[in-house]
């Protein structure tokens, strides 16, 4: 409890960030003058017996907020929007508490946050996905067509793929080394690593399922005994930060060049 109101007195201290949307005023808003909109997008679901049900959300908002404010230090003008709190999550739907959208519903909410950027003059919006059920590339193909808006997707887990395996141990996807590690550095109060489960998979029956190429959801309970999908045993706070540090530092470069691109430079059309 003293950490969290440690925490909650050092937030009251800290002056609004203009590129936050949900810390600033109208007026700073309009003298920031954004160009780039970033949504973070996330889910909630369990996540092994370990981390927060909020995991993705948590991760999504923190990458945005780091992020964009390094992309603000060098100049950009880049919003971060309030986090989609929910994703697709139809194959957990019999565990306690998770929330799915489904595919329409996460088109109608993309569709909506975009028209009301278009009718701003926003015309550049990244969507920063933290949950590997969420599929966004034929939504934005629609949308963006719709609305005249470059939509980019950035799929935190998938950029500088090659830095996982120098920085981790035990592969794989789902409340494992990875996520813990930056649970552990964004959130260690959450984090219970004495409850965790080994994230063990249990693997389909059917021959032929599971080579490349061939696909169909994992039932998750049946599939994931402890919900969780890899090892999160190795995890640490130190690795967390270095991926943490390394990945915020790449979504900014991306949103540094969104703001400087001017009309007509590929694919900006």
């Amino acid at each position: 409890m003293f950490f969290l109101a440690r925490v909650c007195d050092i937030l009251a201290l800290m002056p609004a960030r203009p590129y936050i949307l949900h810390e600033a005023t109208y007026p700073q808003v309009k003298q920031h003058a954004p160009k780039v909109a970033v949504l973070p997008w996330g889910a909630t679901e369990a996540h092994n017996r370990h981390l927060p049900h909020g995991t993705d959300v948590i991760e999504a908002t923190a990458l945005a907020e780091r992020a964009a404010g390094l992309a603000h230090e060098a100049g950009a003008k880049v919003i971060v929007l309030p986090a989609i709190p929910f994703g697709n999550n139809e194959q957990q739907l019999d565990q306690a508490a998770t929330i799915s959208f489904r595919t329409a519903t996460a088109l109608a909410i993309l569709s909506d946050v975009t028209r009301s950027l278009s009718a701003q003059g926003i015309d550049r919006l990244v969507v920063l996905n933290a949950h590997g059920g969420n599929e966004f590339k034929p939504l934005i193909r629609d949308v963006q067509k719709q609305f005249g808006m470059l939509i980019v997707l950035i799929n935190f887990f998938q950029v500088r793929s090659e830095m996982l395996k120098q920085i981790f141990e035990q592969p794989g996807d789902h409340a494992d080394e990875m996520e813990t590690s930056l649970l552990l550095h964004l959130t260690p109060q959450w984090v219970q690593m004495d409850a965790a489960g080994e994230g063990k998979r249990i693997p389909f029956e059917i021959d032929g399922l599971t080579q490349p190429g061939v696909w169909t959801p994992r039932p998750w309970s049946a599939t994931h005994p402890d919900t969780g999908a890899g090892n999160p045993a190795q995890a640490s706070a130190e690795k967390g930060k270095r991926y943490f540090d390394l990945i915020s530092a790449e979504i900014s470069r991306v949103l540094v060049g969104l703001s400087k691109a001017e009309k007509g430079q590929l694919p900006y059309l």
